[in-house]
């Protein structure tokens, strides 16, 4: 009969010996602490909910703008809704361009109508993204100014729209391009050349999206952080990002095949794409923030002093006594010697 193991012999389990054998799993496993202790679900949820309610004012406010700047420049609003509509998973594209042509055909009237909008959902969707980022990077949550704060997240949601903007226009004005460079050189007709410009396209969305995500991960969180220590984070966001893309197509084509959520598919599809969107972000947040570079050392600090006084008890006259007995004699020896 075997001998059961003492308390402390006991086979270590296989997650602890995973950890300790690979960094990598013991760093996602402390990510995914950080990001339950830190209430990464529930920021996720907030985040949905003033996703959905924000695009739509939001895309009719960017796009009245847009139309009026570029209104002479229907090749450029073209490019840049087709640059929108790209970054969507396939599902999604013919919903979020219903949105933009009604956006363009309503014009500053709308516009107008949509800033009210805008204003309460962008803002909301930006202050709770600006908290939840904050909590992730383990940054404590101060009492700030209202209106300071309020003006300071509107400035936020303008220059996060800026670069959504650039990148997408950026995304679609690379691939037109390398279209006409195609046809410049006699090229459009070979199948490795349109397989190279197509790879191009993905890698400068990639760079793109890595642009955004990391001005995202380090420059909203209350406190910002240095850009260096979420470089990784923002390389794996992007990544991440259009591999959700591709997971929430396949999520849509199960949904359109039913009669009974046809009707609510694109809703259903852009719920389920941004959940998943913030969650991962918040997640790659997590990470970037329990990474061993961002991790603050402490130096434990000294145990606590003890004082204990001592007491010494003598019997008998003591050392003093006795030298100060010593001297006495002698000097009374010295006056004797000198009456002499």
């Amino acid at each position: 009969m075997a001998k059961e193991q003492p308390e402390g012999e006991k086979k270590e389990g296989l997650l602890p010996r995973l950890r300790r054998k690979y960094p990598w799993i013991d760093h996602v496993v402390r990510a995914n602490d950080a990001f339950t202790e830190r209430y990464g679900n529930h920021y996720a949820a907030a985040i949905t909910y003033f996703s959905v309610l924000s695009l739509f004012p939001l895309l009719m406010v960017g796009f009245s703008v847009a139309g009026l700047i570029l209104a002479g420049d229907q090749a450029a609003l073209n490019k840049l809704k087709d640059g929108i509509t790209s970054s969507a998973p396939e599902g999604l594209g013919e919903f979020l361009s219903t949105i933009v042509n009604t956006a363009l055909t309503a014009g500053a009237g709308t516009g107008i109508v949509g800033l009210v909008l805008a204003l309460y959902s962008g803002i909301g969707w930006m202050t709770n993204l600006r908290d939840a980022l904050t909590a992730q990077w383990g940054q404590e949550k101060k009492q700030l100014p209202l209106v300071s704060t309020t003006l300071k997240d509107l400035v936020s949601l303008v220059g996060l729209g800026l670069a959504l903007a650039v990148s997408f226009g950026l995304s679609a004005a690379g691939s037109g391009l390398g279209k006409v460079l195609l046809q410049l050189v006699g090229l459009d007709d070979q199948g490795w050349a349109v397989a190279l410009l197509r790879l191009v396209t993905v890698l400068l969305s990639l760079g793109a999206n890595v642009l955004v995500f990391l001005w995202v991960i380090a420059r909203l969180p209350r406190e910002r952080v240095t850009a260096r220590s979420a470089v990784k984070g923002a390389v794996i966001a992007a990544i991440g990002f259009e591999v959700l893309k591709q997971l929430t197509t396949v999520y849509l084509g199960f949904v359109s095949t039913s009669p009974s959520t046809v009707l609510f598919g694109p809703i259903l599809g852009l719920l389920f794409f941004a959940n998943l969107v913030s969650r991962f972000l918040l997640f790659v947040t997590a990470w970037t923030a329990t990474a061993q570079e961002n991790q603050l050392s402490t130096v434990a600090p000294p145990p606590p002093a003890v004082i204990r006084p001592r007491v010494s008890v003598q019997r008998g006259p003591g050392i003093g006594v006795a030298a100060g007995a010593f001297s006495a004699g002698a000097v009374l020896g010295w006056l004797g010697r000198r009456r002499r």
